[in-house]
């Protein structure tokens, strides 16, 4: 069977693949038990669905546990520099547009010195997925603190706890401009995986937190409300279009007070609960919600805002499109031109 490309050559026809198309045959080298092996599974789950030849998709990584990421799928990609992710796949993709873009970085690499190239993709909205694992450490380095590890928190570079209030990566993407903005966790598969494509057929900038579990440096960080026996009443899956509810039998929701979400036991009807809208152009509701953690509240999982903007890399194209229609520039009237002057 064969199916259409997905780049715009709907007359090229490609094999349907499957999963074992997209594993490399390059040993994986993560600990055992790692989350990370679980992120790999779904993506290369995923992949198959977007029906790209894999000649066409390319990931993109920086340093960190995380970024032995390209080696493992059966595709192009870059291993390149601590927190430069952003900047190479904003080059890539603007050079040939025509490509399937993922940056694959962690809380480490991507929000600390590669937290400004971060922002900066996301907010020029270059049409790539960006995949943050976040396991609240840094476990490449063995287990110092990293941007989003909690205040207090004692590890081998903070022996008595850290002093630094940690860093939210949904609330930074939101307010960098991300027109697609999510959350997900290692151990709940299925949801994963239908995050990751949803996130990679969204045309602009897309950005991905997992909750990934680091079992050597930082084990358990999210077990308080992502184990599988307890996460159904402490997270909340976010639906467009539909209120927020959570509990083995839905049984609880969450409403505005103004701008303060509470927590509503066993309410009479929907109509009490606050109602999801990811299409909404304004951030208000989406940084409410990336507010909400457990214990005070269920954590937020699922899509927290999906927009349209024109992407960067389209806008550049176009512009080259224009000028190739313009007439051959006149290198010598440029530099005769009215803001040049001679110095007697």
């Amino acid at each position: 069977m064969t199916a259409a490309s997905s780049n715009g050559a709907l007359d090229e026809e490609i094999p349907l693949l499957t999963r074992k198309d997209f594993v490399s045959d390059q040993e994986v080298r993560w600990c055992p038990g790692c989350g990370d092996y679980s992120i790999l599974a779904q993506m290369q789950k995923t992949l198959p669905g977007l029906r790209i030849p894999r000649e066409e998709i390319v990931f993109v990584s920086g340093i960190g546990c995380s970024s032995r990421f390209p080696y493992y799928v059966n595709t192009y990609g870059f291993h390149t520099i601590h927190g430069r992710a952003p900047a190479i796949a904003t080059g890539l993709k603007t050079a040939r547009p025509e490509l399937t873009v993922f940056v694959i970085t962690g809380d480490g690499d991507g929000l600390s010195i590669g937290g400004n190239h971060l922002m900066h993709l996301l907010r020029r909205n270059v049409d790539v997925t960006v995949v943050l694992f976040n396991n609240r450490i840094y476990g490449l380095t063995k287990g110092q603190y990293s941007p989003t590890s909690p205040i207090g928190k004692v590890t081998k570079s903070a022996p008595m706890g850290t002093t630094e209030n940690p860093l939210d990566p949904i609330k930074l993407a939101l307010a960098a401009g991300a027109t697609f903005v999510a959350r997900s966790v290692d151990r709940d598969t299925k949801h994963l995986e239908s995050t990751l494509a949803t996130a990679a057929q969204h045309k602009g900038a897309a950005f991905v937190e997992v909750f990934q579990n680091c079992n050597i440096y930082n084990d358990g960080a999210f077990a308080s409300f992502a184990d599988k026996d307890v996460r159904q009443d402490r997270m909340v899956y976010l639906e467009n279009g539909k209120p927020l509810r959570y509990g083995k039998h839905l049984e609880h929701g969450i409403r505005l007070n103004g701008f303060q979400p509470e927590v509503v036991e066993n309410p009479m009807s929907d109509g009490e609960l606050l109602v999801h809208d990811t299409s909404r152009e304004d951030i208000a509701l989406p940084m409410i919600l990336s507010g909400m953690d457990y214990p005070d509240f269920p954590v937020p999982l699922g899509v927290f805002r999906q927009v349209e903007r024109e992407t960067y890399d389209g806008l550049v194209q176009d512009q080259i499109d224009v000028s190739r229609l313009s007439p051959e520039p006149d290198i010598e009237a440029l530099i005769a031109g009215p803001e040049t002057w001679n110095v007697l």
